[in-house]
């Protein structure tokens, strides 16, 4: 041992501390992470885990799937390199020698330009979360610099990156050799002052499905709070999830979060010999490929789910109730649910009663309502079920609850997303809704769902009596669903 608890292995080579216990620090620079190391050595040399995953997550740095070791060899004393704002995390290391780093904020937002710096040895090392400036000078002759990155390198995400000069005199970094002694390529000496240097853009948003009822809200609501450049779109037609060949058309590496709205709907068609094909390739195989993809690249999987999974023998359903689908609909939703959960970022909002743009349950009840206030029109009554229980969820409500769990990054699981409120029936939606339209809520009759599809032709799916959700975790995420009836009183004020 080279004094105790203490390494230099050469004049040229800084010392460090051995034994030190792993902790990891925060630099005031949210997400910049200092790590440090237990170096292990004796008269031979030392070893270090210079990566234990459980470890290192257990300290505080985010569970990452790393994909490539990039080495950075410093032939001399004074090399410096930066600033660089990459496309992806990292995790920076020593292998021999030395280095003073320093880290500049170059995300958008109130801690832009924001700096911090120190020495990185064998023992110490550093977490970059995306969008930080990198930058580094070699102490030692022979410094070894070597970092883990969770996205492969590529000439698309190069044209992301940006940039900050060292020099700059607004981030008054100290450098411990001054640059004019140092070894910079001539990129590094012509990088932008701060004042003209570009904010990382985030990574991208893909939404799937965006042309169903719910795909319309999410953009909406993205379009609403400026953040329509980030969002990509695609639908069937552009996008088939179910198709392994389909998902080498994108480079996943761009995105951070998919949106999955996209679904299979049609509950009776799906007991059809055709349906029940179309209902598992989009319900389950499309989302099992899609979570498996997202987590091969570190994106953060939203999917949509349904209380068609319960047998709705229980009142209210909570996130841990065991799946018990009735029809082969909640079958494939209930499938598609168990691959979502196999991705480590993913978030189930489920959901039931939806109601957003195009054919939609209240849209119906209003035209029926309207013919039955027509004395031209014989519609005399409406039979509607009464023995199905729930409550409404409004799209544009469910797009702010999964923009919600995205910003305040709730804990990774399932949420329950209805409208808040009482428990009703279908039959007491349409009532209300014939209320308020023409006040005519008598012509709505109440009926069981047996009568109601005893002359149906073709097959029906059976239906969960009970489709009412338990609100609270979501609540407890910080975010709470309004009142579906306010809800609906708003919406039919848009029906004309």
């Amino acid at each position: 041992m080279h004094g105790p608890g203490l390494w230099k292995g050469t004049d040229l080579m800084a010392e460090f501390d051995f034994e030190k216990q792993l902790t990891v620090t925060e630099t005031g620079i949210p997400g910049l992470k200092v790590v440090e190391l237990s170096v292990h050595g004796d008269n031979r040399g030392w070893f270090k885990e210079n990566w234990q995953r459980e470890k290192m997550v257990a300290a505080g740095i985010p569970d990452l799937r790393f994909v490539q070791n990039n080495i950075s060899f410093n032939d001399n004393r004074g090399v410096t390199r930066g600033i660089h704002a990459e496309p992806w995390d990292k995790f920076i290391s020593v292998a021999t020698g030395s280095v003073f780093g320093a880290w500049v904020d170059l995300r958008p937002g109130a801690g832009f330009g924001k700096v911090f710096t120190c020495t990185l040895d064998p023992s110490r090392a550093i977490f970059v979360p995306r969008g930080v400036g990198n930058s580094y000078q070699a102490l030692e002759d022979g410094t070894a610099y070597t970092y883990l990155v969770d996205a492969h390198w590529s000439l698309e995400l190069k044209k992301t990156y940006t940039f900050v000069n060292l020099a700059d005199p607004e981030l008054a970094i100290q450098w411990p050799i001054p640059l004019e002694e140092c070894e910079l390529s001539e990129a590094d000496k012509a990088h932008p002052m701060l004042a003209d240097a570009l904010p990382m853009a985030p990574r991208r948003t893909l939404v799937t499905g965006c042309n169903g009822q719910l795909g319309h809200a999410v953009r909406a609501l993205a379009e609403e709070r400026g953040l329509a450049g980030s969002f990509d779109y695609c639908d069937i037609d552009t996008f088939d999830m179910s198709d392994p060949a389909a998902y080498s058309h994108y480079d996943w590496s761009l995105y951070g979060t998919v949106i999955n709205c996209g679904a299979y709907t049609a509950v009776d068609r799906a007991e059809t010999p055709e349906g029940r094909v179309t209902a598992w390739k989009a319900n389950a195989t499309g989302p099992a490929l899609l979570a498996r993809t997202c987590a091969e690249h570190g994106i953060t999987l939203v999917h949509v789910s349904s209380d068609y999974v319960f047998d709705g023998t229980v009142e209210v359903h909570g996130e841990g109730e065991p799946f018990s689908p009735l029809s082969v609909y909640g079958q494939t939703k209930a499938a598609g649910d168990i691959a979502v959960a196999g991705c480590p970022r993913h978030y189930i909002m489920r959901s039931s009663w939806v109601i957003g743009e195009g054919h939609n349950f209240v849209k119906t009840m209003k035209a029926l309502s309207d013919r039955a206030a027509d004395p031209e029109d014989k519609l005399e009554k409406v039979t509607v079920v009464d023995d199905q229980l729930g409550r409404l969820t409004f799209t544009r409500d469910m797009a702010a609850a999964i923009f919600h769990v995205l910003d305040t990054q709730a804990p990774y699981g399932t949420y329950d997303c209805t409208g808040s409120g009482a428990v009703r029936s279908w039959a007491d939606i349409a009532r209300a809704v014939f209320e308020a339209a023409n006040g005519n809520g008598d012509k709505v009759v109440p009926v069981s769902t047996a009568d109601y599809y005893a002359s149906a032709a073709g097959p029906i799916a059976p239906r969960p009596v009970h489709s009412a959700l338990d609100l609270s975790k979501l609540e407890s995420a910080g975010f709470h669903m309004p009142d579906w009836e306010e809800e609906l009183g708003e919406y039919l004020k848009t029906l004309v």
